[in-house]
């Protein structure tokens, strides 16, 4: 009986595995010359274009976008931020991320402590401001912060605008 050791067997499967795979592949270039010897299908014919109608645009009246607005006199004569006064700390934040926490005193003197989101707590009194639209400090109560906000009323002009921060019930 003869012996072979599995290298062997291994090595003469392999040469049986590729003596097959070196067959000559003249059928499929024969198949790949005729599929590109067809003609291609014809494209479809492209939608006829849609013509509008010409529209004569005219800006002559219109304020022009890019230069300054003309101010009148009751947007001069109203209320505007002051662009001197030198900005607070809480004036950094939006007034809806900050936290009213408590407060200390009652009365005129009340202070509130308002948590922001740098987690520093800040007392805040009366004319202080707060928040990104200008809001000054009117009311310290025990529960709420009044404030008197200016927004642009997008002509020019600043609105006043009332707004608060509530004590949070935890």
């Amino acid at each position: 009986m003869i012996r072979f050791s599995s290298r062997f067997l291994a090595a003469l499967s392999l040469a049986l595995v590729l003596t097959g795979c070196a067959g000559g592949n003249d059928d499929l270039q024969a198949w790949i010359a005729e599929v590109k010897a067809k003609p291609a299908a014809p494209l479809d014919a492209l939608p006829p274009l849609r013509t509008y109608p010409p529209i004569e645009y005219s800006a002559q009246g219109l304020r022009d976008p890019f230069s300054v607005p003309v101010t009148n006199s009751r947007e001069a004569a109203g209320p505007r931020p002051d662009p001197n006064r030198r900005k607070e700390a809480l004036e950094a934040f939006p007034l809806d991320a900050l936290r009213m926490v408590g407060t200390i005193g009652v009365g005129q003197g009340a202070i509130a402590l308002v948590l922001a989101p740098d987690n520093v707590t800040y007392r805040v009194k009366l004319q202080d401001y707060v928040g990104q639209n200008d809001g000054k400090v009117v009311q310290v109560g025990a529960e709420r912060i009044g404030l008197l906000e200016l927004v642009s009323d997008g002509a020019g002009g600043w609105l006043e605008r009332q707004a608060s921060l509530a004590l949070e019930d935890k």
